[in-house]
């Protein structure tokens, strides 16, 4: 009885610490098409701005500028355009700003003609960064 109590409480700080570094995304819209499809489910490994490149698919938590009717819940999937020290990109608008801040990026969709991204919401915090996929893990 001790070993069953022990290895459930063993599986369950596993639990815990996995949770803690990775996070399950859904896909919603055609934003990341044809790299990403709605429905796809996302491994996100929980990973600072610092340690991410130009390039990565990153998931942000929503502000209210990003807010879309279309998609009201969940977490914003986009590529990595720029990270601090950066140009910014043609198109987002960044106030005063040649080259992206600290604790900013700009996102983009692969898809412009079906994204909202920082060409119309402007820059990101690093505090609204989950992190970056890893792998869709299916449908």
């Amino acid at each position: 009885m001790i070993a069953v109590l022990l290895a459930g409480a063993g599986v369950a700080a596993f639990a815990a610490v996995l949770r803690r570094r990775f996070v399950l995304a859904t896909v919603a819209g055609f934003s990341m098409a044809p790299t990403l499809r709605p429905g796809d489910r996302l491994l996100v490994r929980r990973t600072p701005l610092s340690r991410l490149s130009v390039g990565d698919i990153v998931v942000v938590v929503p502000d209210a500028r990003m807010a879309d009717p279309r998609h009201p819940a969940g977490y914003v999937i986009k590529r990595l355009a720029a990270v601090p020290g950066d140009p910014v990109p043609d198109h987002v608008p960044s106030p005063a700003h040649e080259r992206i801040p600290p604790g900013r990026m700009a996102i983009l969709g692969d898809n412009p003609d079906a994204s909202r991204d920082s060409r119309d919401y402007g820059l990101v915090t690093q505090e609204q960064l989950v992190g970056v996929v890893v792998r869709a893990i299916g449908t």
